[in-house]
């Protein structure tokens, strides 16, 4: 194993992006877990991928592809709130077929879209980097905008009923937030990598946390310990990154659920 590589200033840049997503990444997972719809992440993941790969294809930034393709689910999941599952896995589907026909006729998409599977993130640029800043700066007030409303449907559904309000634009909305963070994290750090950090990190911080907001505090914890891992494993054996840092969250889960059931 060789480390050498981790002071090289090449991957400093690659490094700095997905710590910022793997902090992003588990809160806006909190919530989906809370709305028992983690499931749409992946969907949101997929359809991203396919939207990027479409872009470069059509040589328009991978960036924009998959932030328009996951605003379409965004907006597809709320007009579809009552098909639940079934919209996801249908979004799942279609994004799934259209990447791999991509990738099997454009020589062009095969690269790209074993980056995006394999979750190699060491040639993200300055404007991911950018991206995830701004995504921090948006996402961190918008979800303290919404946090009440989100809490009280899930706690208190009639909340909103009994005062004549109209929840839906304010999910509409983290909806599309939602969708925005995980298309950047697609195209930065891959499908699996993403969803990985969306589901597993919530996972753990619902076992252990004895408060929400400790829960959203252990949950970005989780996320940026289990990513910099991952990134030290994968770039040190040289090995991709998607692969490695679900198995290490994997395995986190594993050791977390073993020691929950000691105490």
């Amino acid at each position: 194993m060789s480390l050498d590589l981790l002071f090289d200033p090449l991957f400093r840049l690659p490094f700095i992006t997905g710590l910022l997503l793997a902090g992003l990444l588990p809160l806006i997972g909190m919530y989906l877990r809370l709305r028992g719809e983690w499931l749409a992440a992946l969907a949101f993941a997929q359809m991203a991928s396919a939207g990027a790969l479409v872009a470069m294809v059509m040589d328009v930034p991978m960036l924009l592809g998959g932030a328009l393709a996951a605003l379409v689910a965004a907006l597809v999941k709320g007009l579809m709130a009552r098909a639940g599952a079934h919209a996801y896995a249908l979004m799942m589907l279609a994004a799934w077929g259209a990447g791999v026909l991509l990738v099997a006729n454009h020589p062009l998409a095969e690269q790209a879209g074993h980056a995006l599977f394999d979750g190699q993130l060491y040639f993200t640029g300055e404007a991911h980097l950018v991206a995830s800043v701004v995504a921090w700066g948006v996402a961190a007030p918008v979800l303290g905008w919404l946090n009440r409303s989100l809490l009280l449907a899930h706690v208190f559904p009639e909340f909103h009923r009994a005062r004549g309000l109209d929840p839906r634009p304010r999910l509409m909305v983290f909806d599309v937030l939602a969708g925005m963070v995980i298309a950047l994290a697609t195209v930065s750090i891959g499908v699996m990598a993403a969803f990985a950090l969306v589901f597993v990190p919530p996972l753990i911080a619902s076992r252990f946390a004895r408060s929400w907001r400790a829960g959203l505090a252990l949950a970005a914890l989780v996320g940026m310990l289990g990513y910099s891992a991952a990134f030290v494993l994968s770039l040190g054996f040289d090995q991709p990154f998607g692969p490695a840092c679900a198995l290490l969250l994997v395995g986190l889960v594993v050791v977390s659920s073993v020691k929950s059931d000691r105490l």
